[in-house]
C-alpha cells in the first residue's frame, strides 16, 4: 500500500471520497494480504462476532476479511475528522471532529449512541449556575478515553 496520506489539506469531502474508494479498490486488487501480522487482532475480532448467539462456527478467512473492514472503516472516519478539523484551521483531531465528521452522513446513524451527534452543555457543579462548557475533550483524560475507543 502506498504511503501517500488518504485525504490532502483543503481536500473537499466529495473528491476525498472518489480517490480514497478508488484507492482502496486498486490496493485491494494489488494486496497480498499478510495472514501472520494483521492489522488488528484476529483473535479479538473472532470474540466480538461469536459475541452473537446466533453464531456457532466461523470460517478460518471471516475474520481476516473483517480485518480489512474494519481497517477500512478506521481509515475513512479519521480521513472524514481530518476534513473537518483542517477546515476549522485545526491539525488536531478531537472528539467533537469525529462526531461532526459522522454526523455529515446517514450511513454512519448506527454509530449515534457511540458518539453522540450534539454536544452536552454542562454546568457548574457547585450551584447550577455559572459558566458552562461544551462536552467533548476538555481535559487528557478525554482525549485518552476517546484513544481507548
Amino acid at each position: 500500500m502506498s504511503t501517500q496520506p488518504f485525504v490532502q489539506t483543503g481536500d473537499p469531502l466529495n473528491d476525498f471520497l472518489r480517490s480514497f474508494w478508488q484507492r482502496q479498490v486498486d490496493a485491494a486488487e494489488q494486496e497480498t494480504p499478510d495472514y501472520r501480522h494483521p492489522p488488528l487482532p484476529l483473535a479479538r475480532i473472532k470474540k466480538v462476532m461469536k459475541s452473537d448467539p446466533e453464531v456457532k462456527m466461523i470460517a478460518a478467512d471471516a475474520p481476516i476479511l473483517f480485518c480489512k473492514a474494519c481497517e477500512i472503516f478506521i481509515a475513512e472516519i479519521t480521513a472524514r475528522a481530518f476534513i473537518v478539523a483542517d477546515s476549522n484551521k485545526r491539525r488536531t483531531l478531537s472528539r467533537a471532529d469525529i462526531a461532526k465528521a459522522l454526523s455529515k452522513s446517514d450511513q454512519f446513524d448506527f454509530l449515534i449512541d457511540i458518539v453522540p451527534r450534539e454536544e452536552i452543555v454542562f454546568s457548574s457543579p457547585s450551584n447550577g449556575i455559572g459558566p458552562s462548557k461544551k462536552a467533548g475533550l476538555a481535559n487528557k483524560a478525554d482525549q485518552v478515553r476517546l484513544l481507548a475507543v
